[in-house]
């Protein structure tokens, strides 16, 4: 199911959360209609937390089905929040700690960002239980802002290069395919929210780039 939103008129919806197919961490004081309806098309229960008051949930935290990794601006309260839904919580000590922006994961694989030191791509390979590489999408470091991916597809930069199709396919065992969102927006993963079940997304996306979301992930 697609459901189109803003977040106070904001369509950059992908940076305000983070799901995975049993859940979905949402910044806090949203309305309860746009909560049921995020509820609703991702078929997920809904947990509101902030990142050290911060609401750009979904540029600070990766999940997948068995861990999560956050910065290390990470308070204690949402590491608690974590690990009581169930979570191996990896708080990530590195320089690019913008864990949602610089990791792509689902419950397959993960690429990262390609500068993050080796002994926190080890600790992901344990918190989320999956291979770990590096990479980038369309010449960017920061693969979790270039694409969105569940475990039924993933969507991307669409100036993404062969050698970089090739990893991804490698890495999540999915097809890849290229758009947009938000009319023309690149940067797929800051207007999207993504499960195997369905997807919310930015206001401003257009019918064509709706049709290739739902291609690309799945649902038609």
């Amino acid at each position: 199911m697609l459901e189109q939103l803003d977040f106070d008129r904001n369509p950059h919806v992908g940076i305000f959360a983070r799901a995975n197919d049993e859940i979905v961490f949402l910044r806090k004081n949203l309305t309860k209609r746009v909560k049921s309806k995020i509820s609703k098309a991702l078929n997920v229960k809904v947990v509101e937390m902030s990142i050290s008051e911060s609401s750009i949930i979904g540029s600070l935290l990766a999940i997948n089905s068995h861990g999560a990794v956050i910065s290390n601006t990470a308070d204690d309260e949402s590491v608690r929040i974590l690990e009581e839904e169930g979570f191996k919580v990896f708080v990530i000590q590195d320089r690019h700690n913008a864990a949602g922006n610089n990791i792509l994961v689902n419950d397959n694989g993960a690429l990262v960002h390609p500068d993050i030191r080796r002994y926190n791509i080890k600790k992901m390979e344990e918190v989320f239980g999956v291979p770990v590489r590096t990479g980038t999408i369309a010449g960017l470091k920061t693969v979790g802002m270039a694409a969105v991916v569940t475990n039924k597809g993933l969507l991307c930069h669409p100036k993404i290069e062969e050698k970089e199709r090739e990893l991804l396919e490698k890495t999540f065992k999915i097809d890849v395919m290229v758009g947009t969102v938000n009319h023309g927006v690149p940067l797929i993963g800051s207007g999207i929210i993504a499960n195997s079940h369905g997807a919310v997304i930015g206001s401003l996306t257009t019918g064509i780039e709706m049709n290739r979301i739902e291609e690309a992930l799945g649902f038609l």
